[in-house]
């Protein structure tokens, strides 16, 4: 898939779920609604946030780092923008239950944090099996 079909269904996409998430915003009462209603609010601004922020961390990059290939550039903003659409989905669930703290703030940021961290690690360690690492003593 070439760059610019990419950009294009992603901003068409994001375009759609910021489309739902206004429907069901507007849809949706809080005050006598059910958990489904909840779930498809939080869901939609959740696929709503993702793509929008997988878009704008794309171009950011695209402009500010050039020696980056497209790719892994826009490997890197997708995976950012789902943690980020997660801490800001989490943070608005635990407003709206008064669960919202000092501590419970910390404690998802250490956590995002550590999986963005694993993540970064795994990604490099993998292993590239059409270039295996060398064993014992061979050239």
């Amino acid at each position: 898939m070439s760059l610019r079909l990419y950009l294009f269904i992603m901003t068409a996409l994001t375009a759609l779920c910021w489309l739902a998430f206004i429907y069901v915003s507007r849809l949706v009462n809080p005050e006598t609604t059910n958990a489904t209603g909840f779930f498809l609010f939080y869901l939609s601004l959740f696929f709503s946030l993702i793509g929008a922020a997988a878009i704008i961390g794309f171009l950011v990059r695209f402009v500010f780092l050039a020696h980056e290939l497209a790719m892994a550039k826009v490997k890197i903003a997708f995976r950012q923008s789902f943690l980020f659409s997660g801490f800001v989905v989490a943070l608005l669930a635990l407003l709206a239950h008064g669960l919202l703290n000092w501590l419970n703030l910390i404690i998802l940021i250490v956590g995002l944090s550590a999986l963005e961290f694993f993540l970064l690690n795994y990604g490099r360690n993998k292993i590239n099996p059409l270039n295996p690492p060398l064993q014992g003593g061979q050239k």
